[in-house]
């Protein structure tokens, strides 16, 4: 039997959502999220984020949404700042600049970015009209590398952004294993108070497929459906993706997943820590790093187990990544 730890949705679904999407399979519905479970859902989400004014909308995956996102917030000539680790920069195959906007990397040791960073950046570029012009910072919640930003780096960041005219954009793929990491401080409120648009995954998070996008700043709410169509994310069938988020956020169950899935992630951490195992980067939510000897990774993949190789350390010894899922 095979032992996937390469990611967190190597499953189907939780099986609510199944119960809900078999439940309504022949009830008809008007199409492009237009239905009432898509509206249902806004609401939860507007409830479950305590942002009572925000705009709603739902995308079938996370590269769908990021380039949905970045394309609808800048102008051609605007770029985004992001980790060198971010997933904008590193794993979506340019899907941003295939829409016209420059990645402006910066560096980073644990996949976290800092305010003081995002304004050395923005003051080399911004007077300079032969260089992409930064308006957007992009971060991941959690990060990358299982890390998370703690309440007084996201409120930097995000003063930082407001005082250089800079939309901050959070990706929330993983944002439920974030907002339960054991030492985060970081409340779902707090998510939707210091942004200007973020997401909330639901592939990475017990859903079938599925992100939502939810929008705070009153100029990027303007003509977001027609995006949407451009990039090819108006799903016919939206209904599909509202009685997904219905069931994830009915009763809590979607921070209740996230905090299995870190607890299950802890607890590989501390045994492998006891046996001796490092880790380069300490992460609290579901994705863990561990270095571990190359023999021992061969003996793993024998006995039936995947996961990803990192980076090499040495010669010997390669980091991996395991995670863990709902």
């Amino acid at each position: 039997m095979m032992i996937r730890l390469n990611n967190d949705y190597s499953e189907g679904c939780h099986p609510s959502i199944l119960l809900r999407l078999n439940e309504m399979n022949l009830e008809q519905n008007p199409g492009y999220g237009t239905d009432t479970h898509c509206a249902e859902a806004a609401d939860a989400v507007r409830k479950a984020f305590a942002c009572p004014d925000a705009d709603v909308h739902f995308l079938v995956g996370g590269t769908q949404a990021n380039m949905t996102v970045i394309a609808a917030a800048l102008r051609p000539y605007e770029a985004v700042l992001c980790a060198d680790t971010g997933h904008i920069n590193v794993h979506e195959t340019g899907a941003v600049e295939g829409t016209g906007h420059k990645c402006i990397a910066l560096q980073s040791r644990d996949g976290r970015i800092s305010a003081s960073q995002i304004s050395v950046a923005a003051a080399m570029l911004d007077d300079n009209e032969h260089v992409a012009k930064p308006a957007m910072v992009y971060i991941s919640m959690s990060t990358e590398l299982g890390t998370v930003y703690n309440r007084a780096q996201l409120r930097d960041i995000y003063l930082t952004c407001q005082q250089l005219g800079l939309c901050l954009f959070i990706d929330g793929a993983r944002l439920g294993y974030a907002l339960a990491a054991p030492t985060g401080d970081l409340t779902a409120a707090d998510i939707a108070e210091m942004c200007d648009v973020f997401t909330v995954g639901g592939t990475k998070m017990g859903a079938l497929f599925g992100e939502a996008i939810v929008i705070n700043h009153p100029a990027l709410k303007k003509h977001f459906r027609h995006m949407m169509k451009h990039q090819g994310g108006l799903l016919a069938k939206g209904w599909l993706l509202g009685v997904q988020f219905q069931a994830l956020l009915a009763d809590g169950l979607y921070f209740d997943l996230a905090r299995h899935a870190n607890a299950l992630a802890i607890r590989l951490r501390d045994g492998m820590t006891a046996l001796g195992v490092s880790f380069p980067v300490p992460s609290p939510s579901n994705q863990q790093f561990p270095v571990l000897d190359n023999g021992v990774i061969a003996a793993l993949e024998a006995r039936g187990y995947e996961f990803e190789t990192d980076h090499p350390v040495d010669e010997n010894r390669t980091c991996v990544r395991f995670v863990t899922s709902w």
